[in-house]
């Protein structure tokens, strides 16, 4: 992923995530059970680090190995997330921790290449 691609990448992950907090606490917040509103509130906010995150090392020319591994984490892990709160579906629970290993293997990352920069 080239410099531009993670600013890109981290403005749309921001943008949704604003919009998706938005809608959690008006439009969910009724509906939901408060642990499934808490799930996707956890979703939105992880979603929010990683779109800094990709925004922060778009401006630094070393990093090419995290951005890809942080916006692939945040997919997976707030996605998950946001299906399981909507759907109820159960076994999404079990490929979110995915999400979680590519955002921590893209935050070790971005420490290593930030090391040798």
């Amino acid at each position: 992923m080239q410099k531009l691609d993670s600013m890109q990448a981290g403005a749309v992950l921001a943008a949704l995530a604003v919009a998706l907090g938005a809608f959690g606490a008006h439009a969910l917040k009724a509906s939901l059970d408060p642990a499934m509103l808490a799930n996707f509130e956890t979703g939105v906010r992880y979603q929010m680090y990683a779109a800094l995150a990709l925004l922060v090392l778009g401006t630094q020319p070393g990093q090419r190995r995290a951005p890809p591994l942080l916006l692939a984490g945040a997919i997976i892990f707030s996605g998950t997330l946001y299906v399981l709160a909507l759907s109820g579906v159960r076994w999404l629970g079990a490929v979110t921790p995915v999400g979680g290993v590519l955002l921590i293997a893209g935050f070790v990352l971005a420490a290593l290449d930030a090391r040798r920069g």
